[in-house]
């Protein structure tokens, strides 16, 4: 797990650190990714954190290695948003039973529809208003770690090739 997560989080920070990128602008992209990659609109994760990438002039590469980092957690916590979302609204909850929600789409497959759609929308304005306070908090919380990454760049012995 340990090498996994150098090879595939670590490393690709430490270039785009050497690259040139700010440990600030770094923090915010990964924060982005992150957030964007738990949202309950599933299989919408990569073109939503490039989109917000571009439109904020954010790190693409940063973006994606965070939202890909936090996939598990996305079908994880998909029923949590329902269930927050549910509440909120006041609307009765998902039957996340798969045996269930497949005889309600196979015999009520409009109004099975609807109440998904329903669910979906109302998961996403919990989403959102939970994005809003955490993002800067991840952010705020990235940037430390992103600014020793630095450092230890500028202490690196220069090999030559």
């Amino acid at each position: 797990m340990l090498r996994f997560v150098q090879r595939r989080v670590v490393k690709p920070l430490m270039d785009l650190l050497r690259m040139g990128a700010t440990p600030e602008r770094l923090a915010w992209s990964i924060a982005a990714g992150v957030l964007i990659g738990i949202n309950p609109v599933l299989g919408s994760t990569t073109v939503l954190a490039l989109a917000v990438a571009s439109a904020f002039r954010l790190n693409y590469v940063a973006s994606q290695v965070g939202n890909h980092l936090v996939y598990p957690l996305e079908l994880l916590l998909f029923p949590v948003w329902i269930a927050l979302g549910s509440r909120l609204f006041g609307t009765a909850g998902l039957k996340l039973g798969r045996h269930e929600l497949m005889l309600e789409v196979k015999h009520h497959p409009w109004q099975t529809t609807k109440a998904l759609w329903t669910w979906e929308w109302h998961a996403l304005v919990v989403w959102v208003f939970a994005a809003a306070i955490l993002m800067p908090l991840l952010a705020m919380v990235l940037k430390p770690v992103l600014r020793k990454m630095l450092d230890q760049l500028h202490h690196e012995p220069i090999v030559e090739k």
